[in-house]
């Protein structure tokens, strides 16, 4: 029975990262490091002498600005090897600015290269470079697994408490709380389409 059950509950959550893995992901974690996608887009752009490959990452409505900055960065890059490192480092600003305006998030300067994004970040680049997603599929049921088991485990040691005994009811409270709202985002976070990666996406699927 105990079998049953487990297999029961790893379908579950392998159904759940399924549906989490494919829904649009907004990229406010690693956007503007030097060694982000935004920054290395805009070096390849500028090598190439092509602008397109960075106006994907800005709205519609942003293009003209990203192209106005970029034809600049490309004239002034000409003048000698310091003019342009400097002008690249502008229009790497300029872009990731324009970049998290769109998402709604502020600007708050060129992150250093190597930094540490945890895990999760990285696995999920690293999926869609190998074209390989159980890794990253495993790392995140494993994480959830995880977690959900410790919420569970630590409401169930609380649970059984004397009537009259508060302050360990209060623990239980407070243990019971904390594995619902657990629960309650795994489940919204399963059952809720994610937003768009800008806002104009988002109407568009009716959000």
């Amino acid at each position: 029975m105990k079998s049953v059950k487990a297999a029961i509950v790893f379908v579950g959550l392998s159904a759940l990262f399924s549906f989490l893995l494919f829904l649009p992901a907004v990229t406010f974690a690693h956007c503007d490091g030097l060694d982000g996608p935004v920054v290395m887009a805009a070096k390849k752009a500028l090598e190439s002498g092509k602008v397109n490959p960075v106006l994907i990452w800005v709205q519609k409505k942003d293009e003209q600005t990203i192209r106005d900055a970029f034809g600049k960065t490309m004239a002034v890059r000409k003048l000698d090897p310091k003019a342009r490192e400097l002008a690249d480092l502008c229009f790497f600003e300029t872009l990731v600015r324009v970049h998290r305006a769109g998402e709604g998030a502020p600007y708050t300067g060129l992150k250093p290269a190597g930094r540490d994004l945890g895990p999760a970040i990285p696995a999920g680049d690293k999926a869609l470079t190998d074209g390989k997603l159980e890794p990253l599929a495993k790392l995140l049921m494993k994480t959830v697994e995880e977690g959900l088991h410790g919420q569970f485990e630590k409401a169930m040691t609380k649970k059984k408490f004397k009537a009259d005994d508060v302050e360990a009811g209060r623990e239980y409270i407070e243990a019971y709380v904390q594995y619902i709202h657990y629960v309650e985002r795994l489940y919204e976070a399963a059952s809720t389409q994610a937003p768009g990666h800008f806002p104009e996406a988002a109407e568009k699927h009716g959000h």
